[in-house]
């Protein structure tokens, strides 16, 4: 039940039977939930696209657009892909539940509707989305708390973001899956959040560091790997932001990593992270050329510590205009912190 709430949920009912829809309204709004009617998968995907909805009830056997064709166009959408679908069929068999959830159905409920089955699965799907809510909001605030780091150094400003739409790009080139994608991306968001842990006068330091103050800085990714391991949902980017100043000749830190040891999502965040710093200003130096920093790169491929491979699709990105080089502020799209 949402009466605790201080707005009812929604819930969006698509069927081409009017009665069907209107029992099923009679239903939802007698337990208080608001309703939104969708006539077939056309206009539901309409309504989903103007307003916002909890839970979808979609019926299977819609003309048209059917039901199951809905929630494969709901999954495909980054802002849909969580919201809870119900689907409603007269359909009995194996195979057809199996199409069910292969097109991401979260539940099924059979005809005729019983009121209290609707309403339990409506009730424990909407559950669910409460609690996913809640880890997209911890989320968002680990994310900020991202940028609000980076906002005491002034030369770090807004790079979290870019350093991960650059990431993404270049771990689309080399191939990584969708899930390592999204991953990278989350770890590349949060990469130097551990730095909340690093004093001011570290962090700013213009001169070498000392080797006490080296000592320090290594720490950030651990701190940074430990704020984000009680979120489930980061659990495929711990390793990307432990690991994304490690060397492949294992003389990087905090584990000293060998080659293949090192993921490659660390790998690719290592070299997008790099570049950035190195185009940009710095409070110890001003921005190297693209130029003069692959030559820079260059020599760290043949020390051993990074794979000439990314490094050369890093370049291919830049020769096609995916990642910009350093505008007339001498600064680059990117920014980043590099040990």
């Amino acid at each position: 039940m949402n009466a605790g709430l201080r707005h009812p949920q929604t819930v969006l009912v698509a069927d081409d039977m009017e009665h069907n829809r209107e029992v099923l309204a009679a239903m939802l709004r007698g337990a208080g939930y608001k309703v939104v009617l969708a006539a077939d998968g056309d206009e539901a995907l309409e309504l989903l696209a103007t307003g916002p909805v909890d839970i979808a009830l979609l019926d299977v056997m819609m003309p048209g657009r059917n039901g199951m064709s809905v929630c494969r166009e709901l999954r495909s959408k980054a802002e849909t892909r969580l919201l809870p679908v119900l689907l409603i069929t007269g359909l009995n068999s194996t195979e057809d539940r199996v199409q069910g959830i292969e097109c991401g159905a979260d539940d099924f409920l059979t005809k005729p509707i019983m009121k209290e089955e609707l309403m339990a699965r409506v009730r424990s799907l909407l559950r669910i989305k409460e609690f996913t809510d809640e880890m997209e909001h911890i989320e968002l605030v680990l994310f900020n708390l991202a940028i609000s780091t980076e906002g005491r150094n002034p030369l770090m400003k807004g790079h979290c973001e870019r350093v991960a739409k650059d990431a993404v790009a270049l771990g689309m080139r080399v191939g990584l899956p969708d899930d390592q994608l999204a991953a990278l991306r989350r770890g590349s968001l949060v990469h130097d959040l551990g730095t909340i842990g690093i004093p001011d006068q570290i962090l700013r330091k213009t001169g070498p560091l000392s080797e006490g103050e080296w000592v320090l800085m290594k720490t950030h990714p651990e701190i940074g790997e430990g704020i984000c391991r009680p979120l489930q949902s980061f659990g495929s980017a711990l390793p990307i932001i432990r690991h994304h100043h490690e060397k492949l000749d294992g003389s990087g830190y905090p584990d000293g990593l060998k080659n293949s040891a090192i993921p490659l999502a660390a790998q690719v965040l290592s070299v997008v992270d790099i570049y950035d710093a190195l185009v940009s200003d710095r409070s110890y130096r001003t921005a190297f050329s693209p130029e003069k920093a692959f030559e820079i790169m260059a020599g760290e491929v043949e020390l051993g510590w990074r794979d000439g491979d990314l490094v050369f699709e890093l370049k291919a990105l830049l020769r096609v205009g995916i990642v910009p080089s350093p505008g007339a502020d001498g600064k680059s799209a990117f920014s980043s912190s590099w040990g």
